[in-house]
């Protein structure tokens, strides 16, 4: 068997069991494992109710991971994420007390509830995985994910991300509501108990840390990074949009593209993992301009109007 189809096999353990407890969310659990493999992080902007939170919940624990949940308020400071120095009597010194930051996976319950003083102190340990405290340098584990949640910004008490805490985030899509069928039958999963409560470790961390390994070896052709440089690129002189993605989003889509490929149990990228992680991957990047956004025009809709433009290699 080969490294890849290994990795799809892991892969699929924790799809069905997370789909335990997230009913017809197959689309949202394959986007959030990508960019768990990819080396990002994921933000999930939906209605309340929507299961973010338990989203994040069940993948710490179907991979026996630790588990950290801060939530977001406008009255949280950097220090209640980050942790703070403490003056021992004892040892006549200060001494360093880890915040919840110091996880495997973080989640940042609605990020946009608070200022952006304290939005900034994930800045560093996200891009980075090391957070700076009174001038000393703490690394982070090597599995460091955060998932954080957003309401729309349109809600009371919300705070828009600036673009640079947008930009770090390699991934954002929204669950979205679920077919009546399987509304039902979280209904019935819910009668007595929470399935989460039922579902335990189906992978160890270890395998859970070789998807991140072998996603770096997938495969990707000059054609392949042309076509998502190309992608990204239409975004800066596209009709509405103030502000385009960055060359990150060209690194970032590469990342999650070889991801998905991976989940396939393919050692290649095709032209539909591009394009099936364009616009989980670019949109959340762009600025539109006050006109057109006050026009109903959508990130989203842009990035979709640029899969169809740019011609497919061939």
């Amino acid at each position: 068997m080969t490294e890849q189809h290994s990795a799809a096999e892991i892969f699929g353990k924790i799809q069905v069991n997370i789909g335990k407890v997230m009913r017809g969310q197959g689309g949202a659990i394959r986007k959030l494992m990508a960019a768990f493999a990819a080396g990002g992080h994921v933000l999930l902007e939906d209605f309340p109710g929507t299961g973010k939170t338990t989203l994040a919940k069940a993948l710490a624990k179907s991979i026996g991971s630790g588990f950290n949940r801060v939530q977001f308020t406008p009255d949280l400071l950097p220090t209640d994420i980050l942790g703070v120095s403490i003056y021992d009597k004892a040892s006549q010194s200060f001494r360093f007390h880890e915040g919840p930051i110091f996880t495997n996976i973080l989640l940042a319950d609605e990020i946009n509830r608070a200022s952006p003083r304290t939005q900034s102190a994930l800045l560093e340990a996200m891009g980075e995985n090391q957070v700076s405290v009174d001038g000393t340098t703490y690394k982070l584990a090597e599995l460091f994910f955060v998932i954080a949640t957003q309401n729309p910004v349109e809600f009371h008490g919300t705070y828009p991300l600036p673009e640079a805490q947008m930009d770090r985030f390699m991934v954002q899509f929204r669950p979205g509501y679920v077919e009546a069928e399987d509304e039902v039958a979280i209904l019935s999963d819910q009668e007595k108990s929470h399935p989460l409560e039922a579902i335990g470790a189906c992978v160890s961390l270890e395998e859970a840390l070789a998807l991140k390994r072998l996603a770096k070896e997938v495969r990707i052709s000059p054609e392949m990074k042309r076509y998502a440089v190309e992608l990204v690129r239409a975004t800066r002189h596209a009709p509405g949009v103030q502000l385009g993605a960055s060359p990150r989003a060209s690194l970032s889509l590469m990342k999650v593209a070889r991801a998905a490929a991976l989940l396939d149990g393919q050692g290649f990228v095709a032209p539909e993992h591009l394009l099936e992680m364009a616009v989980p991957v670019i949109a959340h990047r762009l600025s539109l301009d006050p006109q057109a956004r006050f026009s109903g025009l959508t990130a989203a809709a842009v990035v979709e109007d640029i899969i169809k433009s740019v011609p497919v290699p061939a």
